[in-house]
């Protein structure tokens, strides 16, 4: 059987996606300004001046995600950063192959959340996609049962107080994936979350793979 990732209409919405980043990101990076890691900016100031950049997993970034997920039969997903949606419905495909679920997002962009919103319904995929528009340490206090993927793809700083709090929610096996660990902020911003997941005291292992500018692929050991 196929898997649906590469059926239509997902596999064409995704092209044209990454398409659509490919041509114009570096465009859309260039006119917010912004030099390095806008450590100095509020989240919600972030979230506009970045409002049509898409910072989305690479291609084959979203494949290891749909292979992760459904390696582990994944069928509660939660993503912290959705942006357009890229990496979402790499996960809803996954999900709905398992078997069904829901993929929880969370987009602070308003303009953002409606385009991804329209990209899951494109792609079929929308009874699947739960997305929350707002601060992720108010959307995500609720979340469904047990957790069992998270993708950490929002702004890197506030990654570690969103992780804690999904920690209660997650299980043996749940798998925690940061993207972009090996981007060039000019800082180290994604130090204090990788210290936590590297710190066996906090019960993960963890292990980072050269896929676009790096994920960190780690397990909660218990």
């Amino acid at each position: 059987m196929a898997s649906t990732l590469h059926t239509e209409p997902v596999s064409v919405v995704l092209q044209r996606m990454l398409t659509a980043e490919e041509e114009h990101d570096p465009q859309a990076f260039a006119a917010t300004g912004i030099e390095g890691f806008p450590a100095h900016l509020s989240a919600e100031r972030r979230a506009e001046l970045f409002k049509d950049v898409y910072m989305s997993v690479s291609s084959d970034g979203g494949q290891l995600l749909y292979l992760l997920a459904r390696a582990t039969g994944a069928r509660t997903v939660v993503e912290y950063g959705t942006s357009f949606g890229v990496s979402t419905i790499h996960l809803a495909a996954a999900v709905r192959d398992n078997g069904g679920g829901i993929v929880i997002g969370t987009e602070l962009q308003h303009d953002k959340a409606l385009a991804a919103q329209r990209n899951f319904e494109e792609a079929g995929v929308s009874d699947l996609v739960d997305l929350r528009v707002g601060d992720a340490l108010t959307t995500l206090t609720e979340v469904p049962g047990e957790v069992d993927l998270v993708l950490l793809d929002g702004w890197p700083d506030l990654a570690l107080p969103v992780l804690r709090l999904l920690e209660p929610s997650l299980h043996p096996g749940s798998l925690i994936l940061v993207d972009d660990v090996e981007m060039d902020w000019g800082s180290d911003v994604h130090g204090p979350l990788m210290a936590h997941l590297s710190d066996p005291s906090n019960g993960y292992l963890s292990v980072t793979i050269p896929t676009g500018d790096g994920i960190a692929l780690c397990v909660k050991l218990g």
